[in-house]
């Protein structure tokens, strides 16, 4: 039994609901999955619905948008209730800012010539966290650009003109902050984002994984990180990083995995997070 714990859906900058991210699991001989949409859980509801369908477990997750010195880290959160007052407060003030940064992405845009309306944006964001993907499609509807990447390249990537820095959590705080909630903090793709020497600044604050397996780790990466989390009492994670079929730069749903016992790991360690 083998379960995927790094899924996206259109609740974040997904292309696949929820309910088809639970299809396409069952269809791939899944025994669980995590959906951890960036900064928001409101596809986790959905998906549990579908998963009664299907004999699918769905173990809940999101991940968390945090920076250090310049370098985006992403702190993947598990086994905390998507109710979870502190957390929702906390999720809160992220989609507030992402609202607040679209409209000033557009604002930039519009002083520029270009014709993109802000609640076109939000249409497209449906129910999830609007985010520069959804920009993006909008350019690319107006025929502006000729892929979601040339949007980025050209308009809306880091140092581009219409570029707007988005709010900024240190990930020692984060970290802290899901331990708090009862949560497991694991830390996304390391081999990616940062070095040893911040690991054990995270571990020293109260990470409690590394996701080892991703699609953007070599197998070097991944005996390393392995090796890592066998030190220093970690869990070793994995998912495919699944934005949807065809999304270029991430996985394929299922493609990266783990035993099912890492799920029960997961749990095992919230619990004692809450005592």
């Amino acid at each position: 039994m083998f379960a995927d714990l790094h899924i996206h859906t259109t609740s974040s900058d997904g292309v696949s609901t929820p309910g088809e991210v639970v299809r396409m699991a069952a269809h791939a001989k899944l025994r669980a999955v995590a959906v951890t949409d960036h900064d928001t859980m409101e596809g986790v509801g959905p998906a549990k619905s579908e998963a009664a369908l299907h004999g699918i477990d769905i173990l809940d997750g999101v991940e968390l948008s945090t920076e250090h010195e310049g370098m985006e880290i992403h702190i993947l959160a598990y086994c905390i209730d998507s109710g979870n007052t502190g957390l929702q407060e906390h999720l809160n003030v992220f989609r507030n800012a992402r609202l607040s940064r679209a409209r000033k992405i557009v604002e930039k845009l519009h002083q520029m010539g270009i014709d993109i309306r802000y609640d076109q944006v939000l249409k497209l964001a449906g129910s999830g966290s609007v985010g520069r993907p959804h920009i993006a499609q909008a350019l690319l509807a107006i025929d502006k650009v000729s892929s979601i990447t040339e949007a980025f390249e050209q308009y809306i990537g880091v140092g581009k003109p219409a570029y707007v820095p988005r709010l900024k959590y240190h990930p020692v705080n984060m970290v802290k902050l899901v331990r708090k909630l009862g949560g497991v903090p694991v830390l996304a793709h390391p081999g990616i984002s940062c070095g040893e020497k911040f690991i054990m600044t995270l571990i020293d604050a109260g990470l409690q994984g590394l996701e080892v397996y991703h699609p953007k780790h070599t197998r070097e990466m991944e005996n390393y990180y392995l090796g890592f989390c066998s030190q220093y009492g970690l869990v070793g994670t994995g998912g495919s990083d699944f934005h949807g079929v065809g999304v270029t730069g991430h996985g394929r749903l299922g493609e990266t995995r783990v035993p099912y016992v890492v799920v029960m790991q997961l749990r095992a360690l919230a619990v004692e997070n809450i005592k």
